[in-house]
């Protein structure tokens, strides 16, 4: 069994790299360390809301400072409760190779201390709460706003007939209404902007989180609806980001392919185009559409539990698959890892319900490829067709049901059609499968029997996708079959090289 199996040694022992975030290190006095953790506002609103359990939900990068803030808070909220949360199940897959994690708020976990109100520390996604209120703090991370503002605006040759929007890491916050202003002023016209919220409320939630659940600020354009040029054309639409490269900004440039992306590390203080890569992006996300065209036993991940509407979107992919004939079962997985999903072999693809930052996984060391709900969307369509448009957005997607009304029986076929399918991953036809087809119970064929046990009895086999794949499977695990199989007869086997066995017993 040592070899199906790891040391209990193991999960004690391993050593996780992680880098610190260090920059409330070089903060000299406690006055600035409270002031970059905002310790005096989140005081106040433990206070207000009277929220007796709080718990503190900190990244691995930010841990060496939870004890230190712990300690603050606790001073200045006399006996209210704090709790530091020991793991956090969501975030970050643990494929994606960035030291920032646990982004999504951590409801599961607050809930084993009862608490009534979470304060989340570091990068997050700021999605919409699904039954605690929560603070936010990002922290402010140096940014040089002058040297910023240069080096962006020399990227811009045309500024007339322009739309200009300002997008950022979370962890720029504090700095980006100054550095809008600037923008306003030295360009001569307006700049689009919307402020990340630092609190949320899921009694009343804000209108505009939708638009901002990425990790970073976002205002969102609508090519449709873009202002005019002088000419009477579409303006031009060109957004700045402010954060070096991350899940953020991938996701930017794929929902918003249509604008150019011009973005600025503070950290190298390096200035690029980001926009040239979203057609490469696109293209990659295209082919894993038509991956899930062919598929027709989907797994659905449950990779949130804390983001709000995450239970209709998965009932609406349910319906979905049903209406197509596909056969789906629902996963809850926290991280991703690919040993985790080789388990499920009998899942052709994954659909992931994750919050936007975390939705778009590249699935190379996976052995079956993962979908967005989005994406899933566009492979049930009958019409093999993308204008490029991307949704990522939960709100937005379940707005959208008209938009995407999946025909009975699927993309293939109607009920009663049996005509093959071309794929373009394999280049070959195909015949879909089809689950949940009250046709098929008329018609008993020979798949739909197989032996129960060593007597010769029989069973019906089910229409279900996991025991017909086991049926079909030649190793179905290490249970021992007591009085299920006869006895097999030694016999003795070929000796010698592969170039020339021998058989002893001839």
């Amino acid at each position: 069994m040592a070899t199906f199996s790891s040391s209990s040694e193991d999960p004690i022992s391993r050593v996780v790299n992680v880098r610190p975030d260090e920059t409330a290190l070089h903060l000299t006095s406690s006055q600035e360390f409270e002031d970059y953790y905002d310790i005096d506002e989140t005081a106040q609103w433990i206070s207000d809301g009277d929220y007796q359990r709080v718990a503190l939900q900190f990244p691995d990068e930010l841990l060496h400072d939870s004890v230190r803030i712990y300690r603050s808070l606790k001073n200045k909220v006399g006996n209210k409760d704090l709790y530091i949360l020991a793991d956090t199940s969501y975030g970050r897959h643990a494929t994606v190779a960035s030291p920032r994690e646990h982004c999504c708020v951590d409801e599961v976990a607050s809930q084993h201390v009862d608490a009534t109100a979470i304060i989340h520390y570091g990068h997050a996604c700021v999605s919409q709460t699904y039954r605690l209120p929560v603070m936010y703090i990002f922290g402010k991370k140096p940014i040089n706003i002058d040297d910023c503002l240069e080096k962006l605006l020399s990227m811009v040759s045309e500024p007339q007939d322009c739309v200009f929007v300002v997008r950022h890491d979370v962890a720029y916050a504090h700095a980006a209404v100054k550095l809008v202003d600037k923008l306003r002023q030295t360009l001569n016209t307006d700049v689009k902007y919307s402020e990340v919220p630092s609190k949320l409320y899921p009694e009343n939630p804000d209108p505009t989180v939708s638009k901002l659940s990425d990790g970073i600020s976002r205002v969102h354009i609508n090519p449709t609806d873009e202002p005019q040029s002088s000419d009477g054309g579409p303006s031009k639409s060109t957004i700045f980001y402010i954060g070096g490269e991350s899940l953020g900004l991938t996701n930017l440039l794929i929902t918003h392919s249509f604008c150019d992306v011009i973005s600025y590390d503070p950290e190298s203080k390096s200035t690029r185009v980001e926009s040239s890569r979203t057609n490469r992006l696109l293209m990659r996300r295209y082919a894993v559409v038509q991956k899930a065209r062919d598929a027709d036993i989907f797994g659905i991940l449950v990779g949130t539990l804390g983001v709000a509407s995450y239970l209709p979107l998965i009932k609406r992919i349910r319906a979905n698959l049903k209406r197509a004939h596909k056969k789906s079962y629902t996963i809850s997985v926290g991280k991703l890892n690919p040993a985790k999903l080789a388990n499920f072999l009998e899942v052709e693809c994954f659909v992931l319900v994750a919050c936007p930052e975390n939705s778009l996984i590249d699935a190379k060391d996976f052995l079956r490829p993962i979908v967005t709900p989005y994406e899933l969307e566009i492979a049930l369509q009958a019409e093999q067709s993308w204008t490029g448009r991307y949704v990522l957005d939960f709100e937005k997607l379940l707005a959208e049901q008209d938009r995407f009304e999946v025909p009975d029986g699927g993309s293939e076929q109607t009920v009663g059609d049996d005509q093959p399918v071309f794929s373009l991953i394999t280049g070959k036809y195909r015949h879909a499968k089809r689950y949940g087809d009250t046709l098929s119970n008329t018609d008993i064929d020979s798949q739909a029997l197989a032996v129960r046990n060593g007597d010769s009895s029989i069973a019906r086999v089910p229409d279900r996708a996991a025991g017909s794949f086991l049926q079909t499977r030649t190793y179905r695990g290490l249970d021992m079959r007591v009085g299920e199989d006869s006895p097999s007869v030694l016999e003795q086997g070929r000796v010698g090289i592969a170039s020339g066995y021998t058989d002893d017993h001839k």
